[in-house]
Order: C-alpha cells, then structure tokens, then sequence
C-alpha cells in the first residue's frame, strides 16, 4: 500500500530575494503571525544571487512547508518567479516581495475578492502603505496623461466604513499579487524581456484580453519598503519602453478618459467654437461614462503624447 499523500496546497507563495537578509526575515516572521491555519500554503524562496548571507540563513531553514531555488547567477524578477511558478502545486500563486511587512487578515480579502468574481476573476492585488509613513503608496495601477503606469495612491470614498470591498484596476503591481496558476501556465507567467520592471503590468494586460478582472481588494492592506532590492530602478526606461512599443493602442484607450477630465478642466471655462462645444461635450460624455467609444480628440491627444515618449526614448538610444 502507498503511503498517504499530503493535500495539494491552496496558495504557492512565491518570494523572489535579492540581498536584504534582515527585510526576508521579517517578512518571513509576519508571515507566519498572520497566515490562517485554515488556508494551507506552500512557500517558494528563489534567491537570485544573494551574496549577503540569504544563503545560509535559507539553508537553516528545516520546514516542509518551504521550498528552496538557488539561480546559478543574477537572473532578475521575471525569471526567478516564473522559475518558482514551475514547481508550484498550489490551486493560487501569490507572489510576495521580500520586503513587505504583513498585517493580520491581509490574506482573507484577496482569497474573497477572486471567489466574488467568479470565472472572470482574473489578477487580484492590494492596498500598500509605506513602513516609514502609512501613507498608501498602491491601490491599483493606472496610466497617467503620457502614457506611462503610475501607482494609484488615493482611496475611494467610504473606505472607513469599509466599502466598497474591491476596486477594478487597470494593473497591480506584482509585489503582493494573486493570480490561479492555470491562468498563469496559460500566459505562461511573466515576459522575461522585462528585467526588474513592468513585467507584472504586462502579465496584467494580458490577464485582461482574456477577458478577466483586475481588482484590488481594498480590505486586504500590507506595508511596503518599496524598491529595496539593489538596483531595482536601474532599467525603469527600457522596462517602460518596451511596455509601450507592445501596448500602445492598449494604452492609449485605458488613459483616453483621464485625458477628456483633464481636457475639460483646461477648456470648459474656455469661449469656444461650435467645434470646440462639440468636441467638450464628448469628451464630458465619455468622462461620464454616457457614451461607449473614446471620442477621437482623446484617442489622438494621447497617441501624440506617448509618441512623444517613444521618440524621447529613441534619443536616448532605447
């Protein structure tokens, strides 16, 4: 007779680390304070080169509830998670940063907000608070007026009182991210073209043609270091370059009715032309939601604006 098999997990956490030994243990410690003992968990760490003693304190390590990957050399954030997805068996992948600090009931409200939506449920993130501030430093990502990603750091009204639950978003970011692993096989994980950038907005983008939500669950709240693994900046403009020459339609209709609220605001007190009236009040029906299609003026405003970004990028020899 076999022996008996331990129940597939429900969550893989995947923790991709770069140095910064004492913000893993920390984050690994609030980890298991705040982890429901209902909800079981296999933990992946995939460290990519650490040299600052990572190494030795994940050999220390005697848990099964955690698995070990060692990369030969530095290969960057796409690859050391795609890496940890492989192996995975959990029905999700959450992907965690090394440096996030978890609060009590963090995992519960993104585990809800995937169940409320069903099969469009697609790519589920959260609210980060700076370790240093409190203040919020993500409730989602959208694209600003050139076109390029930008953290959302405000909250919608009634959040003291705890509603709404979730937030639709155009992208989160990949530092605490949940996804089910079959849609993430079926993308095949992260663009590994992306090196440390960009890469969960992309995996977003994609998430979204299929069809699927990207939300974030406004209940489930963490803290955040931000940009503590070395180098973490170094290739913003390639990253956001590469972004761009892929997803430049794409983007240029997710920040269409940003730019009709900020055309209206420079305008609408303006005297204008019968034209110029028309095209106002489109750009206010779009703004409203009262009409369907991004009206042209928006669609060519902002097409100008992120080729402006790409001939600025082609100066720079990207």
């Amino acid at each position: 007779m076999s022996a008996p098999t331990s129940p597939a997990p429900t969550v893989s956490l995947l923790v991709p680390l770069y140095h910064c030994l004492p913000l893993t243990q920390a984050m690994f410690a609030s980890l298991d304070a705040t982890w429901p003992a209902a909800v079981r968990r296999e933990l992946i760490f995939i460290d990519d080169g650490s040299t600052d003693g990572t190494r030795d304190w994940l050999a220390s390590l005697r848990r099964p509830d955690v698995r070990i990957l060692l990369n030969e050399r530095n290969l960057g954030y796409a690859a050391c998670n795609n890496r940890g997805a492989a192996l995975a068996q959990g029905r999700f992948l959450l992907l965690l940063n090394n440096d996030l600090v978890l609060l009590p009931g963090w995992l519960e409200p993104l585990l809800a907000a995937h169940r409320s939506l069903g099969s469009r449920a697609g790519v589920v993130g959260n609210v980060q608070a700076t370790v240093a501030g409190g203040t919020v430093d993500h409730a989602g990502i959208q694209v600003n007026l050139k076109g390029k990603p930008e953290h959302v750091r405000t909250l919608p009204p009634g959040q003291q009182l705890g509603w709404p639950r979730i937030r639709s978003a155009e992208a989160v970011t990949g530092a605490c991210l949940l996804i089910e692993r079959t849609l993430w096989q079926d993308l095949h994980g992260f663009d590994e073209g992306y090196l440390n950038g960009c890469e969960d907005i992309d995996l977003c983008f994609r998430v979204t043609e299929t069809g699927r939500r990207i939300v974030v669950a406004l209940r489930s709240r963490v803290l955040h270091h931000v940009s503590s693994s070395p180098g973490r900046k170094r290739r913003d403009e390639s990253n956001t370059h590469r972004l761009t020459r892929r997803w430049r339609a794409h983007l240029v209709q997710l920040a269409a009715r940003r730019w009709c609220a900020d055309f209206l605001e420079r305008e609408w007190t303006h005297p204008r032309s019968p034209e110029q009236a028309g095209a106002a009040a489109a750009a206010l029906l779009y703004r409203l939601h009262l009409r369907r299609t991004a009206p042209a003026l928006a669609v060519d405003g902002m097409a100008a604006a992120i080729d402006a970004e790409l001939a600025r990028w082609i100066r720079l020899g990207l």
